[in-house]
């Protein structure tokens, strides 16, 4: 049986949902959140280590004025109304993008949240906000290249590129779920996500369940993962 470590999903449909029932967009994200709360205490039940979602691209900021007003303060309501939850269900918080462009009251209450969870040994919920796939690896390239002309490190290699990643104190990616059918990856974990399972279920986020999840990690469980090796069962 497969293992399931590291859990990511692009959390993707808050908007049709709420077009699909006469809603503010808001209402999407509002009712997103809850949902996030709902599969991070049952993927830490599940006993999967880390849960990266993303929540906002260096690409959403194309979005209107109001709706991005309203995405960063979601934070805020997400752990005004669950960080005692979180804390009784030892769950950790981490955050990955870049922190330059959100406003510093949103990050003020990100940071908060990281600090009170800091020494939870639970699930580790990790925001990927503000995060974009090729600023990152992008920035890595950068950081090396600055180590490696002060003498810090040596030629580079895959290990040591991934010490320069955002992720690089995190499992890798076993599982990539994407939620409201689209086919893409939207510029998201592309260097983790090399050898990563995708499930896509057309379930838009607002509506997905634990159960969904469960379907999701059931179709997981029935791959063969050979990472580029020999499927043994072939014929030869």
């Amino acid at each position: 049986m497969n293992t399931l470590k590291h859990l990511a999903i692009i959390m993707d449909g808050n908007g049709r949902w709420a077009k699909a029932n006469r809603l503010p967009r808001t209402a999407g994200h509002y009712k997103g959140v809850e949902v996030l709360r709902n599969i991070t205490i049952y993927a830490n039940r599940l006993g999967i280590k880390c849960l990266t979602v993303y929540a906002f691209s260096t690409e959403n900021w194309k979005r209107s004025v109001e709706e991005v007003s309203y995405i960063m303060s979601l934070p805020k309501i997400f752990f005004a109304s669950y960080i005692k939850e979180l804390m009784d269900n030892n769950v950790k918080i981490m955050i990955i993008g870049d922190r330059d462009r959100i406003p510093k009251e949103t990050m003020k209450v990100i940071d908060d949240a990281i600090e009170t969870t800091r020494n939870n040994t639970g699930l580790i919920l990790n925001f990927a906000f503000n995060y974009g796939a090729r600023d990152e690896i992008v920035k890595a390239a950068q950081h090396y290249a600055q180590d490696y002309k002060e003498g810090k490190v040596g030629e580079l290699d895959e290990e040591l590129f991934a010490d320069y990643l955002y992720t690089r104190d995190l499992p890798e990616v076993d599982l990539l779920i994407r939620t409201g059918s689209q086919l893409r990856l939207s510029n998201f974990l592309l260097y983790q996500l090399a050898y990563s399972e995708f499930v896509v279920t057309d379930t838009l986020w607002p509506d997905f369940t634990n159960e969904v999840l469960d379907e999701c990690i059931a179709e997981y469980q029935q791959r063969k993962r050979n990472f580029g090796g020999r499927d043994e069962t072939e014929s030869h």
